[in-house]
């Protein structure tokens, strides 16, 4: 009877980080659908920076 319980609490937990991801991807496509540009350019170009990424 552990098993059973311990299998549906991977399942369950597997579940809620997929639907947390899903979530995640819609929200981040909704974001930058409606980011002007010049947001979106700044924000990547920011983030290369704190990477260390040479970008200019």
């Amino acid at each position: 009877m552990n098993a059973q319980t311990l299998e549906t609490g991977r399942t369950d937990s597997g579940t809620a980080g997929i639907a947390l991801a899903v979530l995640a991807g819609i929200f981040l496509l909704v974001v930058s659908g409606f980011a002007q540009a010049t947001v979106l350019h700044d924000a990547a170009h920011d983030q290369r920076h704190a990477m260390a990424f040479p970008c200019h």
